[in-house]
């Protein structure tokens, strides 16, 4: 009864307080990407941690602001002919669907249903509700970089002092039991910190197949189109699919022929990931099975929104962890693996 009570307990303070833990958890992702920057000057360089972990900070800094002086202005050129392209795209999708029947059914149920909300009257009503739903997206836009803001302050916070917040939070445990948090926490971190390197491999790998691909088929923007799809592709399944819907929306603007390499570049590129790559990074990194993957991304999507989305990955992995070292083995007794 005390653990079901408890159990209720926690589900309703993520359901309240989903915001807040996100924000800890990317934190925590954060700090241990730098921690492990810090070791690793410790080790090769003997520098102090704390003054390791300000090292990492200041070359990050330092490499995004050099990117950004040689990247920069490329990139926004190009975002902007994305933009200018979008257009000219979808006059393409349009072009087809008016050849297409059960496209030609849809497009016709939309412009019927533009068409009787159309209006001088009903537009000057909606002018309010514009300004209102654009307000609202430049505040949203501008609460998500404070939030990452906080966030990444939090994380050097935490990197600078781990010892200080790792006792803090094995001294909630019982006594009996806090070697063996130490020793799950420690695990944890690990685990962690193998998955962002990998997950930073593939993401780089991902994008540099993507700008060569692209740049061989003669698609412009290639930089921009390549960029997105490594930064999505830290989202698993959504992310592609999302990135290569982008690609070749803008590819028709060269015609179907250009949009349909494009599918073709994204599918190979994905199995090559799915079949080679990430079993080899699996391999050093973390093992996470498909299925419970997509489950992961609905359940914590569901909870906790589109930053759940985004770190479904890694609280599968804090999940999966804490269920075989606490459950399975602390309640349940087996140590062993059971294979079919």
């Amino acid at each position: 009864m005390t653990t079901a009570a408890a159990l209720a307990i926690l589900i309703a303070a993520a359901w309240f307080w989903s915001n807040i833990l996100m924000l800890a958890f990317g934190a925590v992702l954060i700090a241990i990407a730098l921690r492990a920057g810090a070791q690793g000057l410790h080790r090769h360089l003997g520098l102090n941690i704390k003054l390791g972990v300000l090292t990492v900070v200041l070359a990050f800094v330092a490499v995004v602001a050099l990117v950004v002086m040689l990247a920069g202005q490329p990139v926004a050129d190009q975002f902007g002919q994305l933009v200018q392209g979008l257009p000219k795209s979808w006059d393409r999708v349009r072009e087809w669907a008016s050849g297409n029947p059960i496209a030609s059914v849809i497009r016709e149920q939309v412009e019927a249903s533009d068409q009787m909300e159309q209006g001088a009257s009903k537009l000057a009503g909606n002018i309010p509700d514009i300004m209102g739903k654009l307000t609202g997206m430049l505040n949203m836009m501008l609460g998500g970089l404070s939030s990452v803001l906080l966030m990444i302050m939090v994380a050097i916070f935490v990197a600078l002092d781990a010892p200080t917040y790792r006792r803090g939070a094995i001294r909630l445990v019982p006594p009996a039991h806090r070697p063996r948090a130490r020793h799950i926490l420690a695990e944890l971190g690990d685990q962690l910190g193998r998955w962002m390197a990998g997950q930073a491999l593939d993401m780089a790998i991902v994008a540099v197949l993507a700008g060569v691909g692209l740049w061989l088929l003669g698609v412009p923007l290639a930089l921009l189109l390549a960029l997105i799809a490594g930064i999505t592709n830290i989202v698993p399944i959504i992310g592609p699919v999302f990135s290569g819907g982008i690609a070749a929306l803008f590819a028709l603007s060269q015609g179907f022929d250009s949009a349909l390499y494009v599918a073709l570049l994204f599918t190979a590129i994905q199995m090559f990931e799915g079949n080679i790559l990430m079993p080899l990074i699996q391999s050093y990194a973390v093992h996470l099975p498909p299925a419970l993957t997509i489950i992961a991304i609905m359940a914590f999507g569901a909870l906790f929104g589109f930053a759940g989305v985004i770190l479904a990955a890694p609280l599968l992995i804090v999940t999966m962890l804490l269920v075989r070292r606490i459950y399975v083995e602390g309640m349940l007794g087996d140590t062993g693996s059971d294979e079919d």
